[in-house]
C-alpha cells in the first residue's frame, strides 16, 4: 500500500509539473495570439501571433487570402486595423501589419533543434476574446504537405496538438515558451494528427516578404527529408554535421534530375555549405541562385560526389 501511495503521490508530481509547463508557456505566448478577419465582408478568419511591437503579425495564406485589409483582435478585446504586406501560398504563410504598438510579442524560435517526443502547445484565439489550447508532442519532423497552389510545403512540423475550428495561423508552442511553428493544418478523418510550418521556414518568408513584397525562390524540382547522416560519410562529404536531406522525390525532367540526382540520394552541402535540415535546402535555393550553378555534395552507397545543378526561376 505504501508503494502504492508514493507512486500516486510521484504521478501527481509529474502532471503538475506538466501542466505547470504548458500554462507557463500560454502565459507567455497567449497574450500575443490574436484573432484575424478578412476585411471587405469577404469572410473567413483564423489566428495569428505578434512578432514585433511594431504590429507585425504571421498568420496562414488560407486565413487572409486574397484580401488586402483585416481587421486584429487581441486578448484582451482591443480592435485594430490591419493591412497584408505579402503573402506565400506556397508555405501558406502571410505577413499582416496591424496599427498600433503591441506590447505582447511571440518570439520565434530555432526549429532546427526539435526532437520528436518533445512538448507541444496549440494556440488559437478564434473568438478573438480567449485562447483555446491543445498539448501534445511533436511527432515528426521534415514532413511535407500539399499547399493550396499544389506544391508541397517541405519542413512541416507533424503534432498530435490537436488544432480547433479558427486556430489555422496560430503558433504552435515548445516547453520553453517559443515559437516553433506556424499551425496549419489538420487531416480530417485522421484522429490526432496535425501539422505545422516550422518556424526556420516562416522566418525564411517574411524576411523575404520584408525585404521584396513576395518570396523569391530557386527551383531544382526536388522534394526531400531531414534525415541522419552517419559520421563515416560526414567526414567523406567534408561536413560535420549530423543530419542531411535525404531526396524523397525527383521531378521528371527538372534541374536536379537533368544533373543526374535521383530519389535517395543525400544531400550534404552545397557550394561547401552544410544543409542539415529541410529548411537549409529551402534558404540556400534562394533567387540569388537561379540561372547559377550549384555544387551538390551527394552521398550515396558507392561514395560521395559532387553534382552541378543549375537551379531555375520558380513559377
Amino acid at each position: 500500500m505504501a508503494f502504492a501511495a508514493e507512486k500516486l503521490q510521484s504521478d501527481d508530481t509529474l502532471l503538475d509539473a506538466y501542466s505547470a509547463t504548458v500554462a507557463d508557456a500560454v502565459d507567455r505566448i497567449g497574450p500575443a495570439v490574436c484573432r484575424i478577419e478578412r476585411g471587405g465582408g469577404q469572410g473567413g478568419h483564423g489566428s495569428g501571433f505578434v512578432i514585433a511591437q511594431d504590429g507585425l503579425i504571421i498568420t496562414n495564406f488560407h486565413v487572409v487570402g486574397d484580401a488586402r485589409a483585416v481587421r486584429v483582435t487581441m486578448p484582451d478585446g482591443a480592435v485594430r486595423d490591419g493591412h497584408v504586406l505579402g503573402r506565400d501560398p506556397d508555405t501558406d504563410i502571410a505577413l499582416v501589419r496591424a496599427d498600433g504598438s503591441f506590447a505582447d510579442v511571440a518570439p520565434l524560435g530555432d526549429s532546427k533543434r526539435l526532437r520528436r517526443g518533445q512538448i507541444a502547445i496549440a494556440i488559437g484565439n478564434p473568438l478573438g476574446f480567449e485562447w483555446t489550447v491543445t498539448s501534445g508532442v511533436v511527432s515528426a519532423l521534415g514532413r511535407s504537405m500539399r499547399a493550396s497552389t499544389g506544391r508541397l510545403i517541405d519542413d512541416v512540423i507533424q503534432t498530435d496538438a490537436a488544432l480547433n475550428p479558427g486556430n489555422s495561423g496560430g503558433p504552435l508552442v515548445s516547453s520553453a515558451g517559443e515559437v516553433i511553428g506556424v499551425n496549419t493544418a489538420m487531416i480530417h478523418g485522421a484522429q490526432g494528427i496535425a501539422f505545422a510550418v516550422a518556424s526556420n521556414t516562416a522566418n525564411f518568408v517574411i524576411s523575404e516578404i520584408i525585404r521584396f513584397g513576395r518570396v523569391r525562390r530557386a527551383f531544382i524540382g526536388v522534394s526531400a527529408d531531414t534525415t541522419n547522416l552517419p559520421r563515416r560519410a560526414a567526414l567523406l562529404a567534408g561536413v560535420s554535421s549530423s543530419t542531411a536531406v535525404r531526396l524523397r522525390g525527383v521531378a521528371k525532367n527538372g534541374p536536379a534530375a537533368n544533373a543526374g540526382l535521383k530519389e535517395g540520394d543525400i544531400i550534404a552541402a552545397i557550394d561547401g555549405r552544410p544543409v542539415t535540415g529541410v529548411d537549409d535546402l529551402v534558404r540556400l535555393l534562394d533567387a540569388e541562385r537561379i540561372g547559377r550553378e550549384a555544387l551538390c555534395t551527394v552521398v550515396r552507397r558507392t561514395g560521395v560526389s559532387q553534382v552541378a545543378v543549375t537551379p531555375v526561376a520558380r513559377s
